[in-house]
């Protein structure tokens, strides 16, 4: 017994009609009679009484006929299940955060994940940055969105405002007028942590940028100042120690270029991400709504 010859009775107990039922499930009438024959053979009873001007279903094919019905509405409901298991998509909800410069790609964006993932709830948030930023820490959103200004150090160097590049007075590099990328190749890293997940996703993906990712030493404002003093070592770290790396005689922030700044989108989320899973998937599409609004 097949679904399709359930979903071929289904039909002619509706339709109480060959012609009309196979029209309906796309096969010819003669195809739909050897069909419920072989149905009736499987079953071992009669489930039609046919005659020239009707169909009627004997009582068997009465209960077979409820049996049928209820076998496919399952078969549906296992395919949801199925797909809303496999697409992570079960009674779900994504609550996004975005700031009004990002506000042309997220509502696009997520229009065209609904039409992908219809089972998955989405709730738009427009706040204020500094509020996308105590959402996301506290869980209140799962994806924040907002766009940042990135401020260059040389012509191919870029940072957020939120970060700073910082060196001993007396490091090569601490009056160089035009710093690029590979002035930084020859001198290690320190990286000072950040409390904010924000800000240390921005030093992350600082540090990998300048390729550093494999040398950088981690440690406390105080030990990144004190091993900038006695090395040749670079520093980065959040703008919050502006103040005290700025006071200390011995060290110098590495001035940014304020007439070559421009707007880079920031995309964060608290959720765990696989390559395939939908939260991925909505991640990717606001990333190229954004690119595609820019070119």
């Amino acid at each position: 017994m097949r679904f399709e010859q359930l979903e071929q009775f289904v039909a002619l107990g509706v339709l109480r009609h060959f012609r009309q039922a196979a029209e309906k499930t796309q096969i010819s009438t003669s195809a739909l009679t050897r069909s419920i024959q072989t149905l009736e053979d499987e079953i071992g009873y009669e489930l039609v009484t046919r005659s020239t001007r009707s169909v009627k279903l004997t009582k068997e094919g009465e209960l077979f006929l409820e049996y049928a019905k209820q076998t496919l509405d399952n078969l549906e409901e296992t395919k949801k299940r199925l797909f809303e298991s496999l697409n992570g998509c079960t009674n779900e909800k994504l609550v996004i955060g975005y700031t009004n410069k990002a506000s042309t790609v997220v509502p696009v964006s997520c229009g065209q994940f609904l039409a992908q993932y219809p089972h998955v709830k989405i709730e738009m948030q427009l706040q204020e940055q500094s509020e996308l930023v105590r959402k996301l820490q506290l869980g209140e959103i799962d994806i924040s969105v907002c766009s940042q200004a990135m401020n260059s150090i040389g012509s191919d160097i870029h940072l957020p405002d939120q970060l700073i590049i910082f060196v001993a007075k007396n490091h090569p590099l601490a009056h160089k007028s035009d710093i690029s990328k590979r002035d930084f190749a020859d001198y290690p890293m320190y990286s000072c942590f950040s409390q904010s997940k924000q800000v240390q996703a921005m030093l992350n993906d600082a540090i990998e940028s300048f390729d550093k990712t494999s040398s950088i030493k981690v440690g406390s404002i105080e030990q990144v100042m004190n091993g900038l003093k006695k090395s040749n070592h670079i520093a980065i770290a959040s703008i919050e120690h502006t103040n005290i790396v700025s006071s200390d005689p011995d060290l110098l922030l590495l001035k940014t270029n304020k007439g070559i700044a421009h707007e880079q989108l920031v995309i964060q989320t608290n959720q765990q991400i696989n390559e395939n899973s939908h939260v991925s998937h909505l991640l990717d599409l606001i990333e190229k709504t954004a690119l595609s609004s820019q070119s």
